[in-house]
């Protein structure tokens, strides 16, 4: 294999093998992922018109989806361009800082989206266990100070880790068997061993997880002790409806994450680890639009002003 140095011996750019198969196999994944990111896009684009177009929709629980929609679109867009380009790519190399802003870009937004199913969690607590104080609490200009909190929060964690990793001395080879830049393999092809920069990249993600998802559990047990007091069938059936689809979301995003990231990333065999990483980045963005859509009324209801609206405009 060649190697890309630069003088004094640096690796300058890296060869995303991606998933290894023939050329046929190679394009229909092409063509299957190709179907999925433009689905993708759609649906989560679609939620956050629907919130913004429909003023109905204006309230907190429908404010932080819309963000949450749009960290999709952003989470989906740092790994399967470049994806899709490394299916027809016959180099599939990727530049050393490309590689290195995919990986802040990919782990800043996928640290993100707990803060956020946090905030969706402490949003529905407020609603239905403190539903007198919940407009004076959750007022407009409060949440939008959260859903920054949540973006700044994402965003802080792994500058300092990443800018020392770039520091270190990659001397090849510079093959990494993944389709994303990942800690694991980058590491693998340094010339000098880093336990505590390996460790870290373990660290950031675990402390994250545990103080976020024992918070989503326990704000979501105070919902459901709050709603099995509710006399109304209708109105229990309206609250387990809501969280119901949040609790689906944070399933699929902690199930994967937690296989992934606790352990330390050295630990894993190549081939799971990237079903693991396509399923959490690919797969999850796809039916997290249709979880909150097809569950919720007032969403699919603006979800069809806003199709009915695309059918006039071409008209006019």
């Amino acid at each position: 294999i060649a190697l890309n140095m630069s003088v004094g011996n640096r690796v300058t750019d890296f060869i995303l093998l991606s998933f290894r198969c023939s050329r046929e196999m190679q394009i229909l994944l092409f063509g299957v992922f190709s179907l999925t990111y433009v689905l993708t896009l759609m649906g989560n684009v679609s939620i956050i018109c629907a919130v913004r177009l429909d003023h109905h929709l204006h309230t907190p629980m429908y404010i932080i989806l819309a963000h949450f929609s749009f960290l999709e679109i952003c989470y989906v867009n740092t790994t399967v361009p470049n994806m899709l380009a490394n299916f027809l790519s016959e180099t599939k190399t990727i530049s050393f800082t490309a590689c290195f802003l995919q990986f802040y870009f990919f782990f800043s937004t996928g640290t993100t989206e707990p803060f956020f199913l946090s905030l969706m969690a402490f949003d529905r607590y407020l609603a239905i266990c403190q539903p007198l104080h919940y407009p004076t609490i959750m007022t407009g200009h409060f949440c939008i100070k959260l859903v920054l909190f949540c973006w700044v929060m994402g965003f802080l964690c792994f500058p300092l880790p990443i800018y020392f990793m770039t520091q270190l001395p990659f001397c090849g080879p510079n093959v990494i068997d993944h389709f994303i830049c990942d800690p694991g393999p980058l590491l693998a092809l340094t010339c000098v061993h880093s336990p505590k920069l390996e460790l870290s990249f373990s660290i950031i993600p675990a402390l994250v997880i545990f103080l976020t998802f024992p918070f989503i559990l326990g704000s979501y047990a105070l919902v459901f002790r709050a709603v099995l007091r509710v006399p109304s069938a209708a109105g229990r059936k309206k609250a387990f409806s809501t969280c119901g689809s949040h609790l689906t979301v944070v399933s699929l995003f902690f199930g994967t994450i937690l296989f992934m990231y606790i352990t330390p990333t050295s630990g894993h065999i190549t081939s799971t680890q990237k079903i693991v990483t396509l399923f959490y980045s690919v797969f999850t963005p796809l039916v997290n639009p249709l979880i909150y859509s097809l569950r919720n009324k007032e969403m699919k209801t603006a979800l069809k002003k806003v199709q009915l609206a695309m059918k006039i405009l071409p008209n006019e």
